[in-house]
């Protein structure tokens, strides 16, 4: 039996693959929305491993460090050092801000750690980690800056010592380790306008000013140009002991919340990007809709163009299970072109997002079946069309 649709594929293959073309950018944006998720996902645990904390103490009844703030005093990590089951602990500040690199303001999450404790990164690319207690940085390379620059942040200048990769926030932004206690100040002191203004309000106070009250003012003073907060106190566990057991004793003390590695990916998973999972689900809801449009739009026309082909077929006797084969093989040959020009596509252009677009195997495998599903349900309204056509047409001319 003649091959209709192969001959008529052949016959037509510019227009075919204009279509296919045309079908499979529509599912490279299906994958690459796909791939953002998956990226936010995996941007999410990076930031968690890279801090190589078991648990994350904040302030209580918050989802800090990432996710809500958080402000602690940074005094808080000796008493939390001598817990039983508590290898190592380390203060860290975050900040998400604007930097200026190369002429561009490039927006970072700022990380403010201890040189050679727990939060820095744990594996640099070019340069080394820090070693001083100032106006060092560790970038990540999205940010654009390079070994040996120099970056601008609040008031002072900032050596950009060594390089790492893949650190970035659930939100994308790519990360900035500088020393902690620079991070406090750029963090939570206040520029220089704010404290010559605190300051003329605090010397007008007459309860500062008391005879019987020396020094008031000065210790008042002093708070206001220093400072001793920080995000969070990362906490690793000692050998032999449990991440639940110390969490349970961090517990106790109720003004306290302590974040296992477990929580604090269900905090940025589940909770943070919920939302925008939710409109990425949307999206790809809408775009299955609109490529399913489009392939039963496609095959009906070509269907309708070879009625009298399929009246002939009907006339030397084939049956309607074959028709309908036929039909449903351009269907699914449109499919295969549309999918593969797709991941292609999204395969080229995923680089260039700003954000990172992670494409997996196993999303592309159900991107493939959802394709040939979507193509399968599509054609049926052809071939319900191929399936009327009555035999008469082919003699009637």
């Amino acid at each position: 039996m003649i091959n209709l649709a192969g001959r008529d594929i052949a016959q037509h293959f510019g227009r075919f693959l204009f279509t296919g073309v045309g079908l499979g950018l529509l599912i490279g944006a299906t994958l690459t929305m796909a791939g953002v998720y998956r990226g936010m996902v995996a941007d999410g645990r990076a930031v968690i491993a890279a801090s190589g904390a078991d648990l994350w103490v904040v302030q209580k009844d918050t989802l800090g460090p990432w996710a809500e703030p958080s402000s602690l005093r940074d005094d808080l990590q000796r008493t939390l050092a001598v817990l039983p089951g508590v290898a190592e602990v380390a203060n860290a500040a975050y900040l998400t801000m604007q930097v200026p690199v190369h002429g561009r303001e490039v927006r970072v999450m700022l990380a403010g750690v201890e040189p050679g404790g727990l939060g820095e990164p744990s594996q640099l690319v070019a340069g080394r980690p820090l070693l001083r207690s100032h106006y060092e940085a560790v970038a990540d390379r999205a940010t654009g800056l390079r070994v040996g620059d120099t970056v601008r942040i609040r008031r002072h200048d900032y050596a950009v010592v060594g390089l790492t990769q893949r650190a970035t926030s659930s939100s994308g932004d790519p990360m900035l380790f500088i020393p902690l206690k620079d991070a406090q100040e750029v963090q939570f002191l206040k520029d220089n306008d704010s404290l010559l203004a605190e300051r003329a309000r605090t010397q007008a106070n007459p309860a500062l000013n008391r005879p019987g009250v020396p020094g008031l003012l000065d210790a008042v003073l002093a708070g206001q140009s220093a400072s001793r907060s920080v995000n969070t106190v990362l906490v690793r566990v000692a050998p032999g002991h449990t991440v639940a057991e110390v969490q349970a004793a961090i517990g106790r003390w109720k003004h306290l919340t302590a974040w296992s590695r477990e929580d604090m990916e269900e905090i940025l998973v589940a909770r943070l990007i919920a939302t925008s999972a939710r409109q990425i689900g949307m999206f790809l809801a809408i775009l299955a809709v609109v490529s399913a449009a489009i392939v039963a739009f496609i095959i009906y026309t070509m269907t309708l163009n070879k009625q009298r082909e399929i009246a002939v077929l009907k006339l030397i006797g084939a049956r309607d299970r074959s028709i309908a084969a036929l039909v449903l093989q351009q269907a699914l040959a449109l499919g295969l072109i549309g999918f593969a020009v797709g991941e292609g596509a999204a395969t080229l252009w995923a680089p260039f997002f700003p954000k990172t677009v992670l494409l997996t195997a196993g999303d592309a495998a159900r991107g493939l079946l959802a394709t040939l599903g979507v193509c399968t349900l599509a054609s049926s309204l052809a071939i319900r069309a191929a399936l009327r056509v009555d035999p008469a047409e082919a003699i009637g001319g």
